[in-house]
């Protein structure tokens, strides 16, 4: 869903993925729109009426995330197939894939200059690639559970990570250090995002509540109760004004960004002052007195705000089936190189796709969208002569390239698997070699003290 804020404005409903859209993120410049899927791709999308996309398809499982870097010039994405793969975006191709995970990769993010990576996924590490050389840098093992989201800084300098254990980690990149830790969710810790001044931290879990944390102080400060299940994904605007939370309640809520203008230890005590009065006095204070507990105030504020019902106001939402022209990026080069008669198939295919789902389903919405599409220039009519045959045979072309493209990802899959066994046999064997050296030098060093020593002996 792309929505616009502006008043009385159309929101835009997507159509595409054959299965759950697992990450989404926009382009620096706001022009594409790129998701990834449990249908094993990743798609570009321009955010306008046409909805016109192109497909990506290198990963052999479920892709969990994706994120473009500054410059919008790569994407970085994570998947259930252990890897974590580079593309090019004016390119539109594979660039290079990261696999020393051992087990599934849910999330992966450029550093603000672009140079790094940072991954975490079910094997309970932090790996940081080089994005020149494509080796991985740095690993951090620190952690008891799978992580399952991470993100750098605005400086790049730090790196933090959350994980199903409820914990937050923040890791200095200067001094590979662990400077803050925060434990303060009580289920899986699902999201975050780090303000633009990097003073603040917003985190979403599948305890149901966003939670904001001051990163100078070090400690919590908000407890955000509103929304009902759990919130799987937090963000702040690019100018830090404003963020907001989607969960499993079906609800996207937006949040102003107000506690970095307020004194907190002010809003503290006034808060307490209309939430928490005095407590009564309890009898053990009294003489004689008793050993008893005190239970000790809550440091952070809670917030239950009264979220408006938007249901009832939501803005007309126009569904966009697949695109006339959109395209497939293979991570092969003689896919991507194929010859303009197998594109024209495929977008003869795909032209014939978003017809299909353009069609309206007849009663006064099917005319309302004919009027619109009239208006925007977009036609549901299929052009005339297309017959089943051809259809059919578009179809065969794009099946027997999809299994081309699995085909190629498996067998690269198996031949970085096989130079990485080669690679570690080469340093056993040249283990073995120094070793024998050192075994052969030995007797000989052995010989010479004793052939030195002869003429002592006699003497």
């Amino acid at each position: 869903m792309i929505w616009n804020l502006a008043p009385k404005a159309r929101a835009f409903r997507f159509v595409g993925h054959q299965d759950a859209i697992t990450g989404v993120h926009f382009s620096p410049s706001g022009s594409l729109v790129a998701t990834s899927s449990k249908d094993r791709t990743v798609r570009l999308w321009t955010p306008n009426i046409k909805g016109e996309s192109k497909v990506f398809k290198a990963h052999t499982a479920a892709v969990r995330s994706v994120h473009f870097s500054r410059d919008g010039h790569r994407l970085a994405t994570a998947s259930d197939d252990k890897t974590v793969k580079v593309w090019s975006v004016p390119r539109q191709c594979f660039l290079s894939s990261l696999s020393q995970h051992t087990n599934w990769v849910r999330c992966a993010r450029f550093s603000p200059d672009g140079r790094l990576i940072a991954s975490c996924g079910d094997d309970r590490t932090v790996r940081l690639w080089d994005t020149s050389t494509k080796n991985c840098i740095n690993c951090f093992t620190d952690y008891g559970a799978a992580e399952t989201f991470v993100d750098f800084n605005s400086s790049g300098t730090c790196v933090a990570s959350s994980g199903v254990d409820s914990s937050l980690k923040i890791w200095d990149l200067r001094t590979n250090k662990l400077i803050q830790h925060y434990k303060v969710h009580s289920a899986s810790v699902n999201s975050f995002s780090i303000h633009p001044s990097d003073n603040f931290l917003i985190s979403g879990s599948s305890d149901s509540t966003v939670k904001i944390l001051d990163l100078l102080e070090g400690r919590l400060i908000y407890t955000l109760h509103g929304h009902k299940g759990p919130v799987m994904t937090v963000a702040f605007s690019r100018a830090g004004d404003l963020f907001a939370s989607g969960g499993t309640d079906a609800q996207v809520l937006m949040w102003r960004t107000n506690f970095d203008r307020r004194n907190y230890r002010d809003v503290l005590l006034q808060h307490s002052r209309r939430t928490t009065p005095d407590p009564p006095p309890h009898p053990g204070d009294f003489p004689p007195r008793v050993p008893h507990l005190h239970h000790p105030l809550p440091s952070d504020i809670q917030i239950c705000p009264s979220v408006a019902n938007t249901l009832a106001t939501d803005p007309q939402v126009i569904e966009v089936g697949q695109p006339a022209d959109s395209t497939t990026t293979h991570s092969t080069p003689t896919l991507a190189a194929a010859d303009t008669s197998a594109q024209r198939h495929v977008a003869a295919a795909a032209r014939a796709e978003g017809w299909r789902a353009a069609a309206p389903t007849g009663g006064g919405s099917g005319r309302r969208e004919e009027e619109e599409d009239e208006e925007s220039g977009w036609s549901a009519e299929p052009p005339e002569g297309r017959s089943a045959d051809l259809e059919l045979t578009l179809r065969h072309i794009v099946e027997q390239l999809d299994i081309l493209t699995q085909t190629v990802s498996v067998l690269e899959e198996r031949l970085t698997l096989t130079e990485d066994k080669l690679k570690e046999c080469l340093h056993h064997q040249a283990h073995m070699a120094r070793e024998l050296e050192q075994n052969r030098a030995g007797p000989r060093r052995t010989e010479s003290r004793d052939a030195s020593g002869s003429p002592d002996d006699s003497s």
